[in-house]
């Protein structure tokens, strides 16, 4: 019996440390990859892995892909975004009544575009000549992008909190991040964005999700630790 326990504990303790390292590892990557790109842009370097992406994409072109990429980029649109993040703040504040829950999806999904704003108009970028589709405003970087790596970076996070089959876990996880990077290269097929765009807007995208539920995972402890001895003196509640 202890044996087991044990074994339970020592295994629960390698995968939070290996979950922590990968975390880390990930936030340090996205650090490293914005900074860079936002540095040679900075200096009007031209960056040859945008042509290199565009005609990659190019070679791909056709009827059957341009409306199977119109109908992946939907999935980041304000369109799409705004009602399913006010259906998840539903879900979880009147069915599974997490508030915690309930509060990182507007978090994330505001700071997300903040973020994405001020970025926008720092950077200063013109969006591609030519583009498939009509799009407004700056280039860099991609708001689409950024939304993907928040929204669908905030649903793993969701389904390793939630969901107990490891099998499932890791299947959702390998689905959600594919579709995001779909997003993400559908807005290069489009010619909307530069690769460079979509690639730092998936690091600030995910960055802010590691920042925003990390701040928020810190508060709520707080706030457990600070509510709990006031209900235990109170003879109300007692």
């Amino acid at each position: 019996m202890i044996r087991n326990i044990y074994k339970r504990v020592a295994a629960g303790a390698a995968l939070f440390t290996f979950e922590l390292l990968f975390v880390w590892l990930l936030f340090l990557v996205c650090i490293v990859t914005f900074l860079y790109i936002g540095a040679e842009l900075l200096q009007g370097d031209t960056l040859g892995f945008d042509e290199a992406a565009f005609d990659f994409a190019a070679s791909l072109g056709s009827p059957a892909m341009d409306s199977f990429i119109k109908f992946i980029t939907f999935f980041a649109s304000q369109q799409f975004l705004i009602p399913a993040g006010l259906i998840l703040i539903a879900y979880f504040l009147f069915v599974r009544k997490h508030r915690w829950y309930s509060l990182k999806v507007p978090v994330v999904a505001l700071g997300s575009i903040s973020l994405n704003l001020i970025l926008k108009y720092f950077f200063d970028r013109e969006r591609p000549m030519e583009p498939l589709v009509k799009a407004s405003g700056l280039s860099f970087p991609s708001g689409h992008s950024m939304m993907a790596a928040s929204f669908y970076g905030l649903i793993i996070y969701l389904v390793w909190q939630n969901v107990e089959s490891k099998a499932l876990k890791y299947t959702l996880t390998v689905l959600l991040l594919t579709f995001a990077f779909l997003i993400g290269f559908s807005r290069i097929y489009l010619r909307v964005h530069y690769a460079t765009d979509v690639v730092a807007g998936f690091a600030a995208g995910f960055l802010w999700v590691i920042i925003g539920i990390g701040a928020l995972r810190r508060i709520e402890r707080y706030s457990k630790k600070e509510i709990t001895p006031v209900l235990e003196d109170d003879p109300v509640v007692k």
